[in-house]
């Protein structure tokens, strides 16, 4: 059975698999010194990280970071071999409903690649941004946001 949970320190291993599994389609290899330092840094109470777990293996995780009236997706990522099965949905769904339970947050946010700009324009997030090669050599930045209201 499959559930959500806080992360835990005793995470950091499985979520930096998740992360290697995602290299370097989804995520640039430079990036995994800054996912990794984010895992190892005091998470703040309002900056909730999540994983997902079946039967002890992590086939998922992300959180959510507050600032000011906007909730930010951090670090979204499903075990590569996991892909096309809907835990990213379940995932995002997750970080959706936990942010629309924060009290004076309007607006949701995320950086995301042009690999998964359509998968989140699906629930609604419209294009801010778009910097090409802003994660990496191919890898285009492309911020967007979603109005909570």
């Amino acid at each position: 059975m499959t559930l959500f949970r806080p992360f835990r320190p005793d995470d950091i291993t499985a979520c930096l698999a998740l992360f290697d599994g995602n290299c370097p389609r989804f995520f640039a290899p430079s990036e995994r010194e800054e996912f990794a330092s984010f895992l190892t840094a005091p998470r703040p109470s309002d900056a909730p990280y999540l994983v997902l777990e079946d039967e002890g293996d992590i086939l998922a995780c992300g959180g959510i970071e507050i600032s000011g009236p906007d909730a930010h997706l951090t670090w979204g990522m499903v075990a590569r071999d996991r892909h096309g099965q809907r835990l990213g949905t379940r995932l995002t769904e997750a970080r959706l409903a936990l942010a629309r339970t924060l009290p004076g947050v309007e607006r949701l946010i995320l950086s995301t690649s042009q690999h998964t700009q359509g998968f989140y324009a699906g629930f609604g997030f419209a294009v801010t941004a778009h910097t090409p090669d802003g994660f990496g050599p191919g890898l285009d930045r492309v911020d967007m946001a979603l109005l909570l209201g």
